[in-house]
């Protein structure tokens, strides 16, 4: 018996329970059409920072899953800056966070272009500017050799790797490669969104590089989502979903290397997966549609871009209490400035002092139905 579906004699022949899926598919292209329609009447201003905000989820989330944690100013400030949208202050975006944003924006915003080797070792390349993962050289723009040994596909942190499943021989790559973008650069007769589930799984399944396959298999994933949509802007992360559902992921993912080349659970778990991110956007975006319809409220107000950039950050997830001295360091001003542009603010019934204080009195953002 083989061990590996990729083993199987009829790989990569997948089939699957198109009755098992028919209620789970129709709910998630339902809540596809209804979240678009939502936000295509929202004005294009708002779109592209729905856009700013899942993308930046997209690429943070993903890079979670395989361990590296990226800075989330510079991620937003390099997306921002490579889609034209103007956000407060400027930001130093180091070296790994260009290449994993280039990675994401090449694949959502191009998804209409063929997807080929070369786009793919790019993608690589970027993900690892230095030609290494972490200490360790890896081959960039070419498929791995396996001169260190198998590949085996492993989560877990260093010294306590659980590993899932050994991927394809070296050998055995230009082939697997070469009928996999046949098959996703052709017209399958499958709904876009389960060919997104495939493309993820065969991907992954071969595992072609040293190092990078997860995140490039999510682009993937994401790229063909893209195509489903029909639309460069994004509002939903199926990264971030499943970095909230990681051991479930791997899970999954052994249990159907593991199986047979019936893959209809795994369809299962990824629109469902995908169905739980839909929901989370809606509930994410209202706080970017909130920020929106709060600067509509104060186009005729006189504001700074101190204040600015401060209100903005209040309504961005802003971490403990609002004081002066806060204001004074993260707009670098002098504490007198900072007390000024608060208390104008106040004046304008913008902000107001939060009940208490303790030793240092605290602001808010007054809370409107707007």
């Amino acid at each position: 018996m083989s061990q590996y579906i990729y083993q199987l004699k009829a790989w990569p022949t997948f089939i699957w329970k198109d009755e098992e899926l028919i209620l789970p598919l129709s709910e998630v292209r339902h809540k596809q059409g209804r979240l678009l329609g939502k936000l295509e009447g929202l004005g294009f201003q708002l779109r592209e920072e729905a856009t700013l905000e899942t993308l930046t989820q997209d690429v943070i989330k993903s890079s979670e899953i395989e361990g590296e944690n990226l800075p989330t100013d510079q991620v937003r400030s390099s997306i921002a800056r490579r889609l034209g949208i103007e956000i407060a202050g400027e930001i130093t975006v180091n070296r790994n966070v260009e290449g994993v944003v280039d990675m994401m924006l090449d694949a959502t915003q191009q998804y209409d272009q063929p997807l080929t080797d070369d786009r793919l070792f790019g993608w690589q390349a970027a993900l690892f500017p230095t030609g290494r993962s972490g200490l360790n050289k890896i081959l960039l723009a070419s498929w791995r050799d396996d001169a260190k040994g198998p590949m085996h596909v492993v989560s877990g942190a260093i010294g306590k790797e659980r590993i899932h499943y050994q991927a394809p021989e070296a050998p055995r790559l230009k082939r697997e490669m070469e009928k996999f973008l046949n098959w996703f650069n052709g017209q399958a007769k499958i709904d876009p969104v389960l060919k997104a589930a495939v493309a993820h799984l065969w991907f992954v399944t071969i595992h072609p590089f040293d190092d990078g396959n997860g995140r490039i298999a999510r682009a993937i994933a994401d790229m063909q989502l893209a195509r489903a949509d029909g639309n460069r802007q994004r509002f939903y992360s199926m990264s971030a979903q499943i970095q909230r559902e990681r051991n479930q992921y791997y899970d999954i993912l052994e249990k159907t290397q593991k199986g047979d080349l019936d893959i209809t659970q795994w369809l299962l778990w990824f629109l469902d997966c995908l169905n739980r991110a839909i929901s989370l956007s809606e509930q994410n975006l209202s706080g970017v549609i909130h920020k929106a319809r709060f600067w509509e409220t104060q186009q005729s107000a006189t504001i700074n871009e101190r204040q600015r950039s401060m209100l903005n950050k209040l309504m961005d997830r802003f971490e403990g209490k609002l004081t002066s001295s806060k204001w004074a360091k993260i707009t670098k001003c002098s504490p007198d400035t900072a007390l000024r542009d608060i208390q104008d603010l106040i004046e304008k019934g913008i902000l107001e002092k939060e009940e208490g204080g303790g030793r240092s009195t605290s602001y808010r953002i007054i809370t409107r139905d707007i």
